[in-house]
């Protein structure tokens, strides 16, 4: 009779979002990870072919919940907008080293590339579009900047650089987003009026 498997892909997956989450992504490797199963690393080599195969799936699953928390958000409530960012800078607080691995390591990617396309995005960008009244171009083009400075913020917060409360980010928000707004608009029209 064939021994009986103690783990599956998926508790590997868990497992390794707890070491993660824990002590950090430098933090994680075979041999850690095998620690927190109570096991060899037999099990892990089992399920993925190696490390950078499990390191794909286990970034596959933070990416999953780091969308799950942000469609959450969107919907067609007018302030959705800004709930989406604070609940960002909330994801960068509450799970910090998901957020480096997320957000905080170095790529190829432009602003472009990075914010892509498809259902996530998608829902953000309408639901600015339900605060700002631009076009959905003109919203993709406005969300970058508005993006860029809350992922700033968030990256304060997430390093522990500067102190924020929920309330003070939130009043940043608000207040920044709608000079923004402002600026952006009056831009467009003087673009329009030359």
């Amino acid at each position: 009779m064939p021994p009986v498997r103690k783990f599956d892909r998926d508790s590997i997956i868990r497992a390794s979002l707890l070491l993660i989450e824990k002590e950090g992504k430098s933090n994680f490797n075979a041999r850690k990870l095998a620690s927190y199963l109570g096991s060899s690393v037999q099990p892990i080599f089992h399920y993925f072919e190696n490390m950078e195969d499990l390191e794909k799936c286990v970034y596959d699953r933070i990416y999953g919940i780091y969308v799950s928390k942000m469609l959450g958000e969107a919907n067609d409530e007018i302030d959705s907008y800004k709930r989406i960012g604070l609940q960002y800078v909330r994801f960068a607080r509450e799970h910090k080293e998901f957020f480096k691995m997320i957000f905080m390591q170095k790529t190829d990617f432009n602003s472009d590339d990075f914010l892509a396309s498809g259902e996530p995005i998608d829902n953000i960008i309408e639901s600015g579009r339900k605060f700002t009244g631009l076009s959905y171009d003109m919203q993709r083009e406005f969300h970058k900047s508005v993006w860029i400075f809350t992922h700033g913020i968030a990256c304060l917060v997430n390093t522990e650089t500067v102190c924020l409360s929920d309330i003070e980010v939130e009043k940043l928000l608000t207040e920044t987003v709608k000079s923004m707004l402002i600026g952006y608009k009056k831009g467009k029209m003087y673009e329009e009026s030359n």
